[in-house]
């Protein structure tokens, strides 16, 4: 057992990366082995702000650390590790698998789309799947997911959020089935209050509403906010709105044909030309060359 003091735990984006989200996409996939291996299939323990993990491991031995909880699992298995939770892995060298990470307004969509099953994605767990009903359908909904995701076509994103809807489907009949004997993880108010300010912003964040108002709603002051923001996701209040703020910029430069004074009058900029420097400082190039490169 571990006790993780908040101001010692890394709050990554993705592991060992302290850059922004890296892809426009509301979800990101890759192997185990691809992460894993950089960092000799140690990764040590850390946390994400707001970010969803799914990991399935279809063979290999995993030693897993999920806040205060350390054990050892043999594959196949599925982890789910929802934000703010601490969480490690240390991963035989013979894993194969893949870990999906979902940005907040996918999770979100999904939970909300799912009403009672997509609380599966709230609770940290694992799931063994040798000899269950639901193995062979996540095994290839997992292998569809992968492929597509990395195959540009017409229709991927769509086709990306049904597959991963599906996938929710099949893990929370696994869950609801069976559960393991894993208690719920304690949850103590700050991250209660964390989460509550994550959803506000997923809400209003075009509304680009003051950092004060954002507390209130929460029930807590600025104040309080920005150190519970800072504590449990590494990054101010402000940021944080202005992170979902900018991933949404990215969307709309990426799948939109809109203009720049379109994108800009949605997401609640009064003049364009407020948003070309926003998005500059956050992203370090001006919407027009992100919109190119992509």
């Amino acid at each position: 057992m571990q006790n993780w003091p908040d101001d010692r735990v890394p709050v990554f984006q993705l592991y060992g990366e302290t850059g922004r989200w890296p892809t426009p996409d509301l979800l990101h996939c890759e192997s185990i082995a691809a992460r894993s291996r950089l960092h000799d299939w140690h990764i040590k323990p850390h946390r994400h702000a707001d970010l969803l993990h799914l990991l399935h491991i279809r063979h290999g031995e995993v030693q897993l650390t999920l806040e205060e909880d350390e054990r050892r699992l043999d594959g196949p298995q599925v982890i789910i590790v929802p934000p703010v939770v601490i969480h490690g892995f240390r991963f035989s060298t013979d894993t194969d698998g893949h870990i999906i990470s979902l940005a907040p307004p996918l999770a979100g969509h999904l939970r909300e789309r799912l009403a009672a099953l997509g609380e599966v994605f709230s609770r940290a767990a694992h799931y063994p799947l040798a000899d269950q009903p639901e193995a062979r359908p996540i095994a290839t909904l997992i292998e569809t997911l992968v492929g597509e995701y990395h195959r540009p076509a017409p229709g991927r994103e769509p086709l990306l959020h049904a597959l991963m809807q599906a996938l929710a489907v099949q893990v929370a009949r696994r869950a609801s089935r069976r559960r393991t004997r894993q208690a719920t993880l304690r949850q103590d108010r700050g991250r209660v209050h964390l989460e509550q300010f994550l959803a506000l912003i997923d809400d209003h964040y075009a509304e680009q509403p003051t950092i004060d108002d954002l507390a209130a709603r929460v029930g807590i002051t600025s104040a309080h906010l920005n150190t519970l923001c800072r504590r449990l996701a590494g990054r101010s209040a402000l940021q944080l709105l202005h992170e979902r703020l900018l991933l949404e910029a990215k969307r709309q430069l990426t799948y939109t044909n809109m203009t720049i004074g379109q994108i800009a009058d949605q997401l609640g900029f009064s003049e364009p030309a407020y948003f070309t420097r926003f998005f500059k400082r956050l992203s370090g190039q001006s919407p027009k060359t992100f919109r190119q490169s992509r």
